[in-house]
């Protein structure tokens, strides 16, 4: 299972000029959508997703977009393996927030691989299990 991080679905389906970088990974989302990869999304990060769009217009079109992937929910072991992943990176001297480290959680529980544009998986991976997408947050 592939893991989606809200850099990834913001820059696919919200923000209207693309780098490079973000453009391939808008067609790689697509391709794996059209592939049927099975994908899934935290459901914070569909919270995050969602929050700040300016209309309700834009609101509803991205819940639209949101309902065709299936939403991982924390639950109690979620947040205990979120607490070991923050441990394990203070540990190696790596900063992460608390909702990365329950994106990482969630991923780590569901043997996906978590596709991301933000590179603080990247330093986060090499100390607690974390596997990413290949090709993303380096």
């Amino acid at each position: 299972m592939i893991v989606l991080d809200t850099s990834v679905l913001s820059t696919a389906f919200r923000r209207r000029k693309k780098l490079e970088e973000e453009s391939d990974v808008a067609t790689l989302l697509k391709r794996m959508v059209r592939q049927d990869v099975p994908l899934a999304i935290p459901g914070i990060v569909l919270q995050e997703l969602l929050s700040g769009v300016p209309t309700s217009d834009q609101f509803e079109r991205l819940q639209a977009v949101a309902e065709g992937f299936p939403v991982l929910t924390a639950e109690r072991e979620h947040h205990i393996v979120a607490a070991r992943v923050s441990n394990a990176c203070r540990r190696a001297g790596v900063s992460a927030t608390t909702i990365d480290c329950l994106i990482a959680a969630q991923t780590i529980v569901a043997r996906g691989r978590l596709l991301t544009l933000d590179r603080d998986f990247g330093r986060m991976a090499p100390h607690c299990g974390l596997e990413l997408f290949a090709g993303t947050s380096r």
